[in-house]
């Protein structure tokens, strides 16, 4: 009880000394309120009045939208982000409405559907994503995001062991993967192991043995598709990478089992001659 009367006292003090001041004074009097009749309570009753003066149905759904947008600062995930901004427009959108602000009528009414169309095409993404760690591995969904771009035939994308910064899909044409021979046909996906690679290196070389078209999207825009998309996308990410690495393990088991058989040809064949020898 003591401390509080005593803060008030000292607020009481501090605010005699302000209105000291001539242009402190000036202030407060087009505030409303009396220079030599300033306290503490004095000034907790004219900010009441204030509140209670300006509690119109037009104000609250403009505070219940300002709730909803101070609340999308706090979040970090996109799509839970773009319904709670969706939510604060409606009520920005409802309050200029009542109070007749056209400019915020029309501001937030704008938004409204500018957040609807990259909320859906989030959920989209999302939905592909999902589908694609179930066994759909198509990169139709990824197509938007990407830029085309031609290459001719005897043109080098990228040699082995140069800075990686972005992934292709093929669509017309024919490449090459030098170091294991492999040829890609259309609607393969190149490069994607360089963003996995701790110092985002090529794996390999490839060039075009025919004249193609192939679509990009930069490492960063990767990025910025799995943070917005609840993570999604990083698992459909891996189940392509994980594809990729028991392809290679295969085509890797294949070519040993080969040079086995070869070997042992070559081993029985010896056998054989010296048998003849010996005879």
């Amino acid at each position: 009880m003591n401390s509080s009367v005593d803060r008030s006292t000292i607020l009481n003090r501090i605010l005699d000394t302000a209105t000291d001041n001539l242009r402190i004074a000036k202030i407060l009097v087009r505030m409303g309120l009396d220079p030599n009749n300033i306290t503490y309570d004095a000034l907790l009753n004219w900010l009441f009045e204030i509140v209670l003066a300006n509690i119109t149905l037009a104000n609250m759904f403009a505070l219940i939208g300002a709730i909803f947008f101070v609340a999308t600062l706090l979040m970090q995930r996109m799509v839970p982000l773009r319904v709670a901004n969706m939510v604060g427009c409606t009520f920005f959108v409802i309050s200029g409405a009542l109070s007749g602000s056209v400019a915020t009528f029309l501001l937030y009414l704008l938004l409204l559907p500018v957040n609807a169309v990259r909320l859906r095409q989030l959920l989209n993404l999302v939905k592909k994503a999902r589908n694609a760690t179930q066994g759909d591995r198509s990169m139709e969904w990824l197509k938007p995001f990407m830029i085309e771009r031609r290459y001719r035939r005897g043109d080098r994308l990228f040699r082995k062991g140069d800075a990686a910064t972005e992934m292709f899909l093929t669509v017309t044409g024919k490449f090459l993967v030098n170091e294991i021979g492999v040829e890609l046909a259309p609607g393969r996906l190149m490069g994607e192991l360089g963003f996995l690679t701790p110092n985002n290196r090529r794996t390999g070389t490839v060039e075009c043995i025919e004249d193609g078209q192939v679509l990009t999207i930069t490492y960063e825009r990767l990025l910025e598709i799995y943070f917005q998309n609840d993570q999604q996308f990083g698992y459909y990410f891996l189940v392509l990478t994980s594809q990729r690495l028991l392809e290679n393990n295969q085509r890797l088991q294949e070519n040993i089992s080969r040079l086995e058989a070869t070997l042992a040809q070559e081993k029985a064949a010896r056998q054989t001659s010296a048998g003849h020898g010996i005879a």
